[in-house]
């Protein structure tokens, strides 16, 4: 990676830690502070699947099975409630017991973890990541 390329990272770094001291501090970002990065990573990581708008008809859909979800209605299928740690921890999956089957999704825990190499800074890309992601999530519910 040239100097170039190292400054972008440790920018996107800078801009990672100051989403989650901000989180922090508040323990909550709301759509507005979190939209735009929230849909790039949105994008990025889980629209092949899920599609532009969240609706779980994304390119690849048709060839999943279970299909995926339809991401937009994740607080009307719990009766109103967007259940936010069950779906931080159904991002990140790392939780998940291997042995009891195949994830229907990847594991996106490790893979923002192995993006800086992992440890203490890996978790906290994780952490901010998710939280990001969440807060997104949240902001399309109908």
């Amino acid at each position: 990676m040239n100097w170039v390329g190292k400054l972008l990272q440790g920018v996107g770094y800078v801009l990672v830690f100051a989403l989650m001291a901000t989180a922090d501090q508040r323990n909550h970002l709301s759509g507005d502070e979190t939209g735009p990065m929230g849909r790039r990573l949105f994008m990025q990581y889980c629209s092949a699947c899920h599609g532009t708008d969240g609706r779980g008809n994304g390119p690849v859909a048709s060839v999943l099975s279970p299909p995926p979800a339809d991401l937009t209605r994740i607080a009307q299928r719990r009766g109103g409630h967007f259940p936010a740690a069950e779906i931080a921890a159904t991002i990140d999956g790392r939780a998940e017991v291997r042995a009891h089957g195949s994830r229907s999704m990847p594991v996106w825990g490790e893979r923002f973890s192995e993006y800086v190499g992992g440890g203490s800074l890996g978790e906290e890309v994780v952490h901010g990541n998710v939280l990001v992601l969440i807060n997104y999530l949240q902001s399309i519910q109908q």
